[in-house]
């Protein structure tokens, strides 16, 4: 929540001279979100499971970065599209599912280590509920705004913590060579919080307790009308 807050303000200063050059490139910004998207899955579920942390680190917060241009590509157009910011959504939701999945598989395979596989699993579930939560409190015209953390601290976080494991691991530097445990743990907690607050963030919303009849807001995925 804290870098979604201020940290959008001097990264559109930068994204948005890039935003326009890519555009003068004849790319447009969904397919700067497919790249994107593409790069970092194969990089978290092929560089994350070999044990290349730094190395795989690196290529994902590039990609990440990357694909943050789309936004500002849209706007130099004059706006995005309802396409666009679906495409934009549906793969922020996979390439963080990819980042998490990869380094559960590290957990298993290279780390043999079923404390850091629960918080890897947890954080993988929780960044898709807390996405979620939000985007059918939105459809329903509720709010689930905030929450301790959001997409842009978790990323930090987690290739924070990947990176300098990988760096001290490569380096041997002991202090180093552990980091991601602690820090998975701590965003797993955090993570979990998140969830519950934007619940009652929506319980708490103007609309929240009315009744959904057949011509407003369809039952969620699996509800039936009865229930």
């Amino acid at each position: 929540m804290v870098l979604s807050i201020f940290g959008r303000a001097p990264m559109s200063k930068v994204t948005a001279p890039l935003g326009r050059a890519l555009n003068a490139t004849g790319l447009t910004p969904n397919s700067v979100t497919l790249i994107g998207t593409v790069v970092t899955v194969a990089a978290a579920v092929t560089m994350f499971p070999a044990g290349y942390l730094f190395w795989g680190t690196m290529v994902i917060t590039l990609f990440v970065l990357f694909d943050m241009l789309d936004g500002a590509m849209a706007r130099a157009r004059g706006g995005g599209t309802r396409y666009g910011a679906v495409l934009d959504a549906t793969c922020d939701r996979v390439a963080d599912g990819a980042i998490f999945a990869g380094l559960a598989w590290w957990a298993v395979y290279s780390e043999d280590d079923k404390v850091l596989l629960i918080a890897t699993l947890v954080c993988l579930v929780t960044s898709q509920v807390i996405s979620y939560a939000k985007a059918r409190a939105e459809a329903s015209g509720l709010s689930a705004d905030g929450g301790w953390i959001e997409r842009p601290d978790r990323l930090v976080i987690v290739l924070v913590a990947s990176g300098l494991t990988g760096i001290g691991r490569y380096f041997d530097i002991p202090v180093l060579q552990s980091v991601i445990y602690p820090a998975m743990w701590v965003l797993a907690v955090l993570s979990v919080v998140t969830v519950f607050q934007r619940v009652l963030a929506v319980r708490g919303s103007e609309g929240a307790r009315d009744i959904i009849t057949h011509t407003s807001v369809p039952p969620a995925d699996g509800q039936a009308e009865s229930a």
